[in-house]
């Protein structure tokens, strides 16, 4: 016997995964995670018997119903699912599925569409925070083709303006929380922060590379994977995160100058295996370091985008490309206010139907 549960296959940004409405889902955590690790196919590397992608930007899970707060539309509660593990975690924030659950939550009538563009107030639950997501609505429908390329993404789509209202310091209690600007550790200096994803930025030369190398190059370093989890794995606490062994945070993330006109390269481990992009809260999180001055992302930034309070546009380079965060800061120093971030995504429906999973995987016999 199977279940039948009615689910969307949805791209947000340079993710993919399932979107559930929550009422379909069981209600319990445990019996919830047995279900989503059976729709997904983990723990196999595969995800051969399952919807996964084999890959984590590819098992990914929206789960999202009426607002449960008075300033928003929708509730969004992100999973990550697992790829070799039978783990499901609920630990951080995903803003590129993000960019799936405005157009998600107006075709299953949770919102209504305006001419134009509908915005859709989303209270992220994982932080209690809350975004808006511009979606294009003409004539009162979604619309996803459109002429906008976003890097890591083939060909073009609708774009989806978001902006992230209260996201400093939503996972670990303050945007530095360590209490500083910089840290060592491990012998290096870096500077940790939560702008809406907590983020380990440490320079790519402190641990012997040149920040060109392409994701496949640093996932085949043994060496190089040790030294950046053992970094991690100590700071976790000094986060405010505890022990992050079995938590997908912080985000590991090996800066260097630019070389393609940006404001700093990028290359993240998300966090054990290595961003083909970067995270969109991640880029947040980078951008916010890069214009603060004395942090490690800064002094390694292209000339002038660190410093002055304003409205700037920020391009952070990754892997295959530039994201661009648009940001509004005043102050300096750990101090710094972000008053917003905000980001350009796409989104597209896949599929809409019904995710089957064994019987026993809902009912836990």
């Amino acid at each position: 016997m199977q279940r039948a549960i009615p689910c969307m296959l949805m791209r947000g940004g340079t993710s993919k995964g399932l979107y559930f409405h929550v009422r379909d889902l069981p209600a319990e955590r445990a019996a919830r995670d047995r279900v989503l690790l059976a729709a997904m196919g983990s723990p196999d590397p595969r995800q051969i018997d399952g919807l996964g992608g084999a890959h984590p930007l590819t098992s990914k899970v929206a789960v999202i119903g009426p607002a449960t707060r008075g300033d928003a539309d929708v509730d969004y509660l992100f999973l990550q699912v697992v790829v070799d593990k039978a783990e499901v975690s609920d630990s951080q924030n995903c803003g590129n599925i993000l960019a799936g659950v405005g157009p998600w939550a107006i075709e299953n009538g949770l919102v209504k569409a305006t001419p134009g563009t509908t915005a859709v107030r989303i209270h992220m639950v994982n932080t209690a925070t809350l975004a808006v997501a511009h979606v294009p609505t003409p004539g009162g429908r979604v619309e996803y083709e459109g002429a906008t390329r976003i890097d890591g993404v083939p060909g073009t789509a609708a774009a989806i303006p978001i902006d992230f209202l209260d996201v400093a310091g939503s996972s670990c209690g303050a945007l530095f929380p360590t209490g500083s600007v910089v840290d060592r550790v491990e012998g290096i200096e870096v500077t940790c922060i939560d702008n809406g994803m907590p983020v380990v930025i440490l320079a790519a030369a402190d641990v012997g590379k040149t920040g060109r190398e392409t994701p496949e190059e640093l996932e085949s370093d043994p060496a190089l994977r040790a030294r950046v989890e053992k970094i991690r794995l100590e700071l976790g606490p000094k986060m405010n995160l505890g022990d992050v062994t079995k938590k997908t945070v912080p985000k590991m993330t090996l800066v260097s100058p630019p070389r393609a006109g940006g404001a700093l390269s990028t290359r993240s481990f998300i966090p054990h295996r290595v961003h083909e992009a970067i995270g969109v809260l991640g880029a947040v999180s980078v951008a916010t370091a890069i214009v603060v001055p004395g942090s490690v992302a800064a002094r390694l930034a292209a000339p002038g985008a660190a410093g002055a309070s304003g409205t700037r546009s920020l391009e952070i380079e990754h892997p295959t490309g530039f994201f661009t965060v648009d940001m509004e800061v005043a102050g300096a120093g750990p101090t710094i206010e972000v008053r917003r971030a905000a980001l350009l995504r796409t989104a597209r429906l896949l599929m809409r139907g019904e995710a089957l999973v064994p019987e026993r995987a809902w009912s836990g016999s």
